[in-house]
């Protein structure tokens, strides 16, 4: 069976290209909320009592 999908555009290209930045972004962006909650809350977490 003969391949049915076009080549790619220069727009479908770009669009691509701006979904992987904004997913680099975001993920980059959850990283640092990861990060400074746990510089935050510091060594308290070991020292909690359950």
């Amino acid at each position: 069976m003969a391949d049915r999908r076009p080549e790619k555009t220069d727009e479908i290209k770009q669009r691509d290209r701006r979904n992987v930045a904004i997913a680099l972004g975001l993920g980059a962006f959850i990283a640092l909320v990861f990060a400074v909650t746990l510089l935050k809350l510091g060594g308290s977490v070991a020292e909690r009592s359950f």
